[in-house]
């Protein structure tokens, strides 16, 4: 009876630990948690804005924007953004490293004891082999087909 009773109370604090936690969607919604882009060109560096509206009924603060790894610099705002109010957080992937990637921005949002996580992804080609691709891609779309 003894077991019973505290494993009903350890189940009870867990979730009333969990839903005590805010996440970062909580106070903002981006636009798109995932963004692909597709074949790049290897040395050229890959850009993307994730964009973001606070969903809060305050301004809210962007803490950081922690990258995966070396290869991809997030920017994000400095400052508050206010109620109902639209910004970004631009992503830099340097594209050094050939073949495919999948990288994630882990961002902290004030008043969240949870981070979001974006991620873009796609695979970087030499430049002759990018050269071939949109060549190729030149011809499909000139005839017609998809």
């Amino acid at each position: 009876m003894k077991r019973v009773f505290l494993l009903a109370s350890v189940l009870v604090m867990s979730a009333t630990i969990f839903a005590q936690q805010k996440k970062a969607e909580d106070l903002v919604r981006f636009k798109e948690l995932v963004f692909d882009f597709g074949k790049v060109k290897q040395n050229v560096p890959a850009v993307h804005d994730f964009v973001f509206t606070n969903i809060s009924d305050a301004p809210v603060v962007i803490e950081s924007a922690m990258p995966s790894c070396g290869c991809t610099t997030p920017f994000k705002p400095e400052g508050a953004i206010s109620k109902g109010k639209s910004d970004k957080i631009t992503a830099s992937f340097n594209a050094v490293a050939l073949g495919p990637f999948n990288k994630t921005i882990t961002v902290k949002v004030a008043g969240a004891d949870l981070p979001v996580q974006l991620r873009i992804v796609g695979e970087v080609l030499t430049a002759d082999a990018y050269t071939k691709y949109e060549e190729e891609k030149g011809k499909t779309n000139k005839s017609g087909s998809y």
